[in-house]
């Protein structure tokens, strides 16, 4: 059904009556700047029922707004005042605010990792009783929250990797945006936090980026960092879903991860620490999940090692002994390529267990790569062995099998797989009171890694064409009618 115009305007105003509607508690959890300066609001409490008596109002006769933000109808159970049919995640109802004062970009020979930040920033607010707010693009700000927020005791806290990338033609691209979304909302839902439609996210993701275009670096090898947040922010002490929440997105320029070549990196498999086990969350992009990895790091970091190789020890059933299996790279998934005795070579990676992140660049890389050994490549790959001879695994590995392949001269190279590097080379694992040399080759990477590092950045860049790169429109000054 097409949205009419009274039913956008009785959006926007219950959005701005949401945003408005409470005193410093939970008003405080928007940004400072996210209210307008150029017309004052009521902060008087707002129940749920008038919010939605005060929305219903504005609407052409019998109309309200349902989940995919058209006319519908909110219900409101007169037992549990639960609200349902609430407002969803709506791009078209996006709010702006242009910053008048927006900063140059930094020089590139000056970026560091999210060190620098683009001068606008999404946020939308959202509460159990009235569902999404509208979206707003406005100065990027700080947040004013209440000290009782659960974010600050419980960190109920998911977020997203994702970068922005200028073609070759200046146009600029995002990379598999929708496989970013079903992982944020699966992360949600592992927090009971508020799932969203990811298709409206990846929209206002593309008018954050194109309203900061020029801070999309276009040289090679950069690109704008995109990290969607999302956050419980009520106000209240207790271990309970937060009926208050706040999905924003920032952004920031970064440069390549090798600027002078290739650093592979040693690694210290110790099996005592552990990042995740059976039936826990390694498989969600948590904020708690990253914190306690600082420390071993740390430790790593002052026997001359630059990150974890993670293992879990575990004995399966119908063995005699417990073995230390492979899980992920410091913050990447992992892949390693063997020499089998048969001649073949072969591509592992763990499984997706419930330890094991589902990473973006994991599954472009098996993808990539199943397609060539089966000759159906998109597009010329080289660097890998003959198709016939290669072979593509999601599978367990253990380090007793590492250490076999290394005696017998079948550890043809491991590397990590992720957002920031696409690929990082590993050139020595610490385990245990043994040092395991893996090949990197003479430019300090391996062929498989390379092959898919070049592969990746064809299709980020638009060097050849495929339905994983994204393209982003470029912004359009009509929407600026929508201001805060």
């Amino acid at each position: 059904m097409a949205t009419n115009a009274s039913t956008r305007s009785g959006l926007r105003t219950l959005s701005s009556l949401i945003g408005a509607a409470r005193t410093a508690p939970t008003s405080a959890s928007l940004p400072a700047r996210l209210l307008s300066q150029r017309r004052s609001l009521s902060t008087s409490p707002l129940s749920a029922r008038e919010a939605v008596a005060a929305q219903t109002k504005t609407n052409s006769p019998g109309a309200s707004i349902s989940p995919s933000g058209v006319a519908g109808a909110v219900v409101i159970d007169p037992m549990t005042g639960e609200a349902t049919g609430l407002p969803n995640l709506d791009a078209a109802s996006t709010l702006y605010e242009v910053n008048s004062a927006a900063p140059t970009p930094p020089p590139n020979a000056s970026l560091v990792f999210g060190q620098s930040f683009a001068p606008h920033m999404l946020t939308v607010p959202w509460t159990s009783t009235t569902g999404w707010a509208a979206p707003r693009i406005h100065p990027y700000a700080p947040f004013s929250l209440d000290p009782s927020s659960v974010i600050f005791h419980y960190a109920p806290t998911l977020f997203e990797g994702m970068k922005a990338y200028k073609d070759v033609n200046g146009r600029v691209r995002l990379f598999r945006p929708d496989m970013n979304m079903k992982r944020m909302n699966s992360s949600a839902a592992a927090l009971t936090l508020p799932q969203f439609n990811g298709d409206e996210l990846t929209k206002l993701i593309k008018q954050l980026v194109a309203i900061d275009a020029n801070w999309v670096p276009s040289a090679p090898g950069y690109s704008l960092y995109v990290r969607p947040t999302l956050i419980g922010t009520q106000a209240a002490l207790g271990v309970a879903p937060s009926s208050e929440a706040l999905l924003f997105v920032i952004s920031s320029p970064v440069g390549p991860y090798y600027k002078t070549g290739f650093k592979p990196v040693a690694l210290e498999a110790d099996p005592t620490r552990v990042r995740a086990w059976p039936g826990g969350h390694g498989q969600y992009k948590l904020g708690a999940n990253y914190a306690p990895g600082i420390r071993s790091q740390m430790s790593a970091a002052t026997r001359g090692y630059q990150q974890n190789l993670w293992l879990f020890r575990n004995r399966r059933e119908g063995e005699e002994r417990e073995e230390d299996w492979l899980t992920e790279v410091g913050t990447m998934n992992m892949f390693v390529a063997l020499a089998r005795k048969d001649g073949v070579t072969e591509l592992v990676t763990p499984p997706l267990n419930g330890m094991i992140l589902p990473g973006v660049t994991r599954d472009s890389i098996l993808n990539l790569t199943r397609d060539y050994a089966a000759g159906k490549s998109a597009f010329p790959i080289e660097g890998l062995p003959d198709a016939d001879k290669f072979v593509v695994s999601e599978r367990e590995i253990n380090m007793r099998e590492i250490i076999e392949a290394r005696d017998e001269g079948r550890l043809l190279e491991m590397f990590g797989a992720g957002t920031a590097a696409v690929v990082s080379p590993v050139c020595r694992l610490g385990y245990l009171d043994q040092q395991i040399e893996i090949p990197v080759g003479k430019d300090g990477v391996g062929p498989v890694a390379k092959a898919m590092l070049d592969s990746i950045t064809k299709i980020q860049i638009g060097q050849v064409e495929h339905p994983w790169s994204v393209l982003i429109d470029e912004f359009d000054p009509a929407v600026l009618k929508r201001t805060i």
